[in-house]
């Protein structure tokens, strides 16, 4: 028989006065990456480069995710003393981070690795103010996720703490890129670069959004009727694969080659991680199929 949480655990999370904040600006942040799809649409322009309409899209939309998330798993926490005052200064944090990213796109002007006038030079360094303090946020929430009593199941911890962990690693990844960037751009090098080929912000951006995929995994497992212990033996399976994939980007990167040319080795790595992360999607789409055809319970 599966195991199923109590009711009470699905009220709405975002009731919490920890994460209506950052529910809130999530909605409003990924309403905004989907808004500028439609001004990339209208006015056109490349996907990649420094002044690219990718960055509002793209930091929009992953910067709502990360907020929704964080709130969500706030909600589950004990209630501490300063809780609310951090959730609102992180949600601050995230607005201020993608409006500034939009702005210097509307203005024509790189968001990153732009120090050519004062005003972006500070513009850039409050992004790496911000972006520090989230990932301070972030590094609390990982260690009480794993110090105090989170209520819910046992593979929907293990989701928390695998996603909190890697979204930890992400945001660190990412003061790396910049750190990376500005000590290239001394040197007159391509800052988003590193050795021959190597991309720095692609490890930094494989996992980050791991913190929505693995409880996602764990709620459509036990959607399906899963039991428990399953569902603990998938999400491991999805979180051994998210670590894979992000040592195939690490190793890439700091061995100067891009993302798509791989050496044997790191070949048969992110193939491993692809196989651990498609098993629970395949075992628990299957779940969900067969829960579909079973016909419904004879009348007593």
């Amino acid at each position: 028989m599966s195991t199923r949480a109590s009711p009470t655990d699905f009220s709405p999370w975002w009731h919490d006065p920890r994460a209506w904040p950052l529910a809130a600006s999530g909605g409003l942040l990924v309403a905004s990456g989907l808004a500028h799809v439609a001004v990339w649409a209208v006015l056109g322009g490349p996907w990649e480069g420094p002044v690219t309409w990718r960055k509002p899209i793209l930091f929009g939309i992953s910067g709502g995710l990360t907020a929704l998330s964080m709130g969500w798993v706030w909600s589950k926490m004990p209630e501490r003393r300063w809780d609310v005052p951090l959730s609102w200064l992180t949600t601050i944090a995230l607005v201020i981070e993608v409006a500034l990213i939009d702005l210097q796109r509307w203005r024509g002007v790189a968001s990153h690795f732009n120090r050519v006038t004062l005003l972006d030079s500070v513009l850039y360094d409050l992004m790496g103010v911000l972006i520090l303090w989230v990932t301070l946020v972030s590094a609390d929430l990982l260690l009480r996720a794993f110090r105090q009593r989170v209520d819910v199941p046992g593979d929907m911890l293990l989701a928390i703490r695998a996603g909190l962990v890697f979204l930890v690693i992400s945001c660190l990844l990412g003061i790396w890129v910049s750190v990376n960037g500005d000590v290239r751009l001394e040197r007159g090098l391509e800052p988003e670069q590193f050795g021959a080929a190597g991309v720095p912000k692609f490890p930094h951006g494989a996992v980050i959004h791991a913190i929505q995929w693995l409880p996602l995994l764990a709620w459509a497992a036990w959607q399906g009727g899963i039991s428990e212990k399953q569902r603990t033996e998938l999400v491991l399976s999805a979180t051994s694969g998210t670590g894979l994939v992000l040592l195939y980007a690490l190793v890439q990167t700091l061995a100067g080659r891009s993302r798509v040319d791989a050496s044997p080795a790191t070949a048969a790595i992110l193939a491993s991680g692809v196989v651990c992360l498609a098993v629970p999607v395949i075992v628990t789409a299957r779940a969900w199929l067969v829960g579909r055809r079973s016909p419904p319970p004879a009348a007593a």
